[in-house]
Parts: structure tokens; sequence; C-alpha cells
């Protein structure tokens, strides 16, 4: 949405719209300076014009702006019959090199920003390739995400997720990974790879939990900066919605747990969460499965730590559940719209820390005979 208003440039934000302003300040300087008294001279005043237009527009509108000031204080000394003076001359030359000096750096300024232009599409297209966008719908499933980096112009972090379609369910992954912003990227693609190739390879989620610790394991190591040997690792959410059957499957490492939205209320799904990958080293992990009823229309929301931890002015956390209640009976898509503007306002217009949301839904029809949902229980 962003990217389609930012295309939409209104036509008094334009640069030739705006270059009125620097031309009427020409001529009213100008005009101005002939009127009052002899002793008061508004010529060096013309110099605003390009400084102005440097604000909005390149070097050679700036240039252009610059001439014509250049041209208007040489027609003010023509005026009072000393165009020729030492005074004049001066002045000529000084607003010249002035004008001059602004385009030069209206110059430099362009450079830069092709240049800033170039490292964001690159870093966009790596990004994108790293975390893939979501199809709106997966099988029975309809699922929605989105993704709030700390760091400005990031649009992924350490947060993560990922969805694949199997031959009789739908897994997806939410995580968060120790650090945040751009440095924590690398841990991200580490586990966003190993769980799309590890999710067709294993037939429980207990055993895919053990190969992405396996992984974890084996290369977090790998991307420890000196001085912090030991600290890498990552909380992991994974999710099976079978194709058949009324029940969700969830192993959780160390992540928050997920809430269930129906009819207006919101429920935490009580989940027993084993260690976050990349903690336990050699030692084999027990990774429980938590099952639950899941009906046609109900919502699971997925989430990581930044959502919850977002602090207003006060200090005070934002309170996902009994926000998210509200908007129980939207689609994903809404949902999260209405979650991503209710978390800015709570946090500022600005987060603090990572924070991604998924949304998971089962299409209305997809299994009539689902019952409503219950109490988390262990197989």
């Amino acid at each position: 949405m962003r990217r389609g208003w930012a295309g939409v440039r209104p036509p008094w934000q334009s640069s030739h719209a705006l270059l009125v302003i620097p031309v009427v300040l020409i001529v009213v300087i100008t005009a101005v300076d002939q009127l009052v008294p002899a002793d008061i001279h508004l010529g060096p005043l013309l110099v605003i014009a390009p400084a102005i237009t440097a604000s909005f527009a390149g070097p050679w509108l700036t240039g252009l702006i610059g001439f014509l000031a250049v041209g208007a204080q040489g027609y003010i000394g023509w005026h009072f019959g000393v165009l020729f003076s030492r005074n004049v001359l001066v002045q000529i030359l000084a607003l010249a090199v002035l004008s001059a000096l602004i385009v030069f750096f209206c110059v430099l300024r362009e450079r830069h920003r092709r240049q800033l232009a170039q490292v964001r599409s690159v870093a966009e297209a790596t990004q994108h390739a790293l975390l893939w966008p979501l199809p709106g719908q997966i099988g029975p499933v309809q699922i929605a995400c989105l993704y709030l980096a700390a760091e400005d112009e990031a649009q992924i972090g350490g947060d993560l997720y990922a969805a694949t379609c199997l031959d009789s369910c739908v897994r997806v992954m939410i995580g968060d990974v120790r650090g945040k912003g751009l440095s924590a990227i690398g841990e991200a693609a580490l586990l966003i790879g190993a769980f799309r190739e590890a999710a067709h390879q294993h037939t429980t989620l207990p055993a895919l939990a053990a190969a992405l610790e396996q992984s974890a394991d084996r290369n977090l190591a790998h991307l420890e900066p000196d001085g912090e040997e030991g600290e890498r690792f990552a909380t992991v959410l994974l999710v099976e919605m079978p194709d058949e059957g009324p029940v969700t499957r969830v192993v959780s490492c160390g992540h928050p747990p997920p809430l269930l939205l129906s009819h207006g209320s919101a429920v935490t799904i009580p989940v027993h969460p084993a260690p976050p990958l990349g903690v336990s080293g050699p030692v084999p992990v027990d990774y429980t499965l938590d099952v639950f009823s899941f009906a046609p229309g109900d919502t699971l929301l997925l989430y990581t730590d930044g959502v919850i931890e977002a602090r207003d002015a006060t200090g005070a956390f934002y309170e996902l559940a009994q926000r998210a209640a509200q908007w129980g009976g939207s689609n994903p898509e809404t949902l999260l719209h209405h979650l991503r503007r209710d978390l800015l306002a709570h946090a500022g217009g600005r987060l603090h820390d990572d924070a991604a949301l998924v949304a998971l839904r089962c299409r209305p029809g997809a299994d009539a005979d689902r019952p409503a949902h219950g109490r988390g229980r262990r197989p």
C-alpha cells in the first residue's frame, strides 16, 4: 500500500509546480527593490531562490533559477544605472558563485540518491528472496502475514516465518532469532532454509523440530561474533494443519504460544515448550506435540515477542489477546491490517524490536464437520 501511494505525486508536490515559488520570489524581490528607498538594497536576497529550488528540484532546474536570479540582479543594477559599478559587479559575482555551489551540491545529492536507490533495490531483492511472500491460501488454509522490522529501511530482520504444503497437511513455522534488525538475517536465513527442506522429509513435527535443532547446532556457531560464543539461539513454533480432520498440531521450541480467535474471544493455546533451538547442544530434546481442535471460521494467530513486548509511552505492554479479539471474525488479511495500525499506534509509530504475525484460518466449508475448538491436549 505504501509503494502504491509513493508512485502518486499530487500536482502541488511536483517539482514543476513548486518551481513557481522561487520564480515569484525573484519577481517580487526585483519589483520591491525598485520601490524602496535608494539606500536599501534587496538584491542580495535573490540567493534565496536557488537555495529553495535545491530542496525539491535537481541541478538543472536549480541552475536555471540561479541564472534567473543573477539576471534579476543585473537588471536591478541596469535599472538604477549602476550596472558596472564595483558594488553591483561584486553582488552579481557573489550570487553567481553561490548559485554554482548550490548546483554543485545538488549534483552530489542526486548522485548519492541514485546510489542509495540502487542499494535499496538490491536489499529489497535479497530480502524478498529470503522471506518469500506467502500466498493468500495454501491448501484449505487461508493465510496472511505481517512483518515489521525495527531498523529503518529494512523489510526483515531477526523474525522469520515460512509455510509449505505437503500431500496431506500444511506446515507453518514462525520464529525469532537472538538479536534484531539486519544483523540477525544470517540466522533467519539458516532456519528458513532448513525448514523448507526438512518439512518435506519428516513425517511428524517432533522429528522436524529435531532436524531444525541439529541444523541450528551445526551452523549457528559459525555466525557467532567474537566474544559471543554460545549466545546464538532461536525460538520457533511449528504448526501442522491436516487437510482432513478437526485437529491442529503444534510444537514449541521456547516460542510464545499461539492465540485461537473465535466468536469475539481470544484463547491462548496451552503448549509444552521445549528449549529454544541452539541451546541444548548434543543433549537430545524431548519435543512434545500439542494437539487442539480448530473449527472452520476460527483464526489461529502466530506472533513473535516483538508484538507482545511493544510498549506505549507509559511503559505498558501491548495486550495482543485483548486487542485481537475484537477483530477475530475478520479474514486473516483484514485482521493483520487492524493489528498493524493498532500496534504502531500503541508503540508511538515505531517498534524497538522486530515483530512478525501470521494469521491462519480454515476456509469455511473446507471441513464442515469440524467441532468447536477445545482445550489443548497432549496426544
